[in-house]
């Protein structure tokens, strides 16, 4: 151990290079500061072998990129900002290794935003001689070194060429372990909240930038009127990962759909998503604007807007990526979770927990509510479902895709298409039940899937590349009759629409509500469109 220890010394107390320097800093941040996310991987990787062992390189390959990019960079402007950096650095990971390891905690941006808020007083409570030990032994002698340590000057072109290697060459190997993304991206919120130090500096710019867009003004949309004051509930399913393709509705040949095939939904043909990531679609599909306008001006989204207009609206998730809107009531699905009975309450079931309850409770006439589903997201398709829904088998029950026959992965999928025709089964089933009201729903899926076709999974691909299979959506309506009688809707018009987008919810909606005002576009909304004299 002496020995050990004073082969560390010695480094510092030697000249090494700038480069080698980096290379040093980059290996001990991920050795003295990381083990617990490497603890973590292997509690979650199947067993030691290659194909684990795989895994595990290719994560430590992910942080000694970042890490060594960062580092070089500031290097380049200043090896004094280089090495104030690195002393601040082991400081603060002293102190949020501690926190990972004795509370079990992740540093995500939910976390960071409790630090943030935490008062003075109540962080007092944390002192504790642990903490000091590690602030000691694993900041304040490791700052000591790096503060005391001799750097030899380096060209910036040569630390520059340094920089361009090392990106080529770990890019190069994570590019040839593709296979092992799928296993990253299912753990990407624990890995990310125990990268050190990028989990609390990445997740605290987060933290910090969600707050200043909640005070980004949104602009108003202009007041709107009503036409009639008619008792009217509209539901907007937003989907997730679900593509057209899946669906029997939309001639697959397996019975992914057989609740709404007997029904009366309609299945609106060419659907399309304007983006290929969540984010993104959901402020599509609740703006008023076209794609093209939609991230170039920020006015307030449609449940914000029915909400100011006098409308009761109601949000419901167990999903994420929404705008920041103003609603009645906003449960996740933890809230919901609460007074949630049955086999469904760990599944987009718990969406439809006392629905009818909360929307007979409101003393509006017209009603919105919103069900953000967590649907098809993969890469963990098999744990989307109940087992009762395990119809198509065997399925994969890896996230690691590629370890997965294809037949095994469609398998998996289909079955979150059955659960999900199961669910808006039920919630045409309630809304028939309302009485005296007239009911639509809406059901549109932010964006589609990848199911390995050309060797892609998942989603998020830049749009101008996106295969079809993750821009291709599902979009279904189902109303009920008074709803048509009252909104004078030609069924077989609304059938026979050729294509339909994202664009058309907002001016559906309004339509819906009876709703008009200077944004109101009648050849967007779809029951406008479909009317009759």
């Amino acid at each position: 151990m002496k020995r050990q220890h004073s082969g560390f010394s010695r480094f510092f107390k030697s000249t090494p290079k700038t480069s080698t320097f980096i290379i040093f800093i980059t290996l001990l941040n991920i050795a003295l500061y990381n083990w617990p996310l490497f603890s973590f991987s292997l509690k979650n990787l199947d067993g030691i072998t290659l194909n684990s062992l795989h895994t595990l390189l290719a994560v430590f390959a992910v942080i000694y990129l970042e890490t060594a990019l960062i580092l070089y960079l500031l290097f380049l402007i200043s090896r004094r900002l280089g090495k104030a950096v690195c002393v601040v650095l082991a400081l603060a990971n002293s102190l949020a290794v501690y926190f990972v390891v004795t509370y079990n905690v992740i540093l995500d941006r939910t976390m960071m935003g409790n630090i943030f808020n935490t008062q003075y007083s109540e962080s007092e409570q944390f002192l504790s001689p642990t903490l000091l030990v590690y602030f000691v032994l694993m900041g304040v002698i490791p700052a000591y070194l790096i503060m005391r340590s001799s750097i030899q000057k380096t060209s910036r072109i040569r630390l520059a060429l340094h920089l361009v290697l090392t990106i080529v060459v770990i890019s190069t190997f994570l590019w040839q372990s593709q296979s092992k993304w799928l296993w990253v991206d299912d753990h990407a919120k624990q890995l990310g909240g125990m990268t050190m130090p990028w989990s609390y500096v990445g997740n605290a710019a987060r933290f910090q930038y969600s707050k200043s867009q909640e005070n980004i003004v949104q602009t108003p949309l202009p007041d709107a009127t009503f036409l009639s004051n008619n008792k009217t509930v509209v539901v907007l399913v937003i989907g997730e990962s679900a593509r057209a393709q899946n669906f029997s509705l939309y001639g697959y040949d397996r019975p992914t759909n057989p609740l709404l095939a007997a029904s009366d939904v309609i299945t609106l043909k060419n659907a399309t998503s304007c983006a290929s990531y969540t984010t993104a679609a959901v402020k599509c599909i609740l703006s008023h604007h076209t794609p093209s306008g939609v991230f170039t001006e920020n006015f307030e989204p449609l449940p914000s807007y029915l909400q100011r207009q006098g409308i009761d609206v109601i949000w419901r998730t167990k999903n994420w990526g929404e705008p920041p809107i103003k609603v009645s009531s906003y449960l996740s699905s933890g809230d919901l979770k609460q007074n949630c009975e049955g086999n469904e309450c760990g599944y987009d079931g718990v969406l439809l927990s006392h629905l009818a309850e909360q929307i007979a409770a409101s003393d509006k006439q017209k009603v919105f509510v919103v069900l953000h589903q967590t649907g098809s997201h993969g890469p963990s398709y098999y744990s989307k479902y109940p087992k009762e829904f395990e119809v198509f088998k065997p399925v994969c029950r890896s996230v690691e895709l590629s370890k997965c026959t294809q037949a095994e992965l469609i398998n998996a999928y289909d079955n979150t298409i059955l659960y999900n025709d199961h669910f808006l089964d039920q919630l045409r089933q309630t809304l028939a039940g309302i009485k005296d009201t007239s009911s639509a729903f809406l059901y549109v899926s932010d964006h589609g899937e990848s199911l390995g076709e050309g060797g892609i999974y998942l989603h998020g691909t830049p749009y101008s590349i996106a295969p079809e299979q993750q821009l291709h959506v599902p979009f279904l309506v189902w109303m009920s009759p008074s709803f048509i009688d009252q909104q004078h809707i030609n069924v077989d018009t609304l059938k026979s629409r050729e294509s339909s987008t994202q664009a058309n919810v907002f001016h559906s909606v309004m339509g819906a509500f009876d709703m008009r005002s200077e944004i109101y576009n009648k050849d967007l909304d779809m029951f406008g469109a479909a009317s009759q004299p």
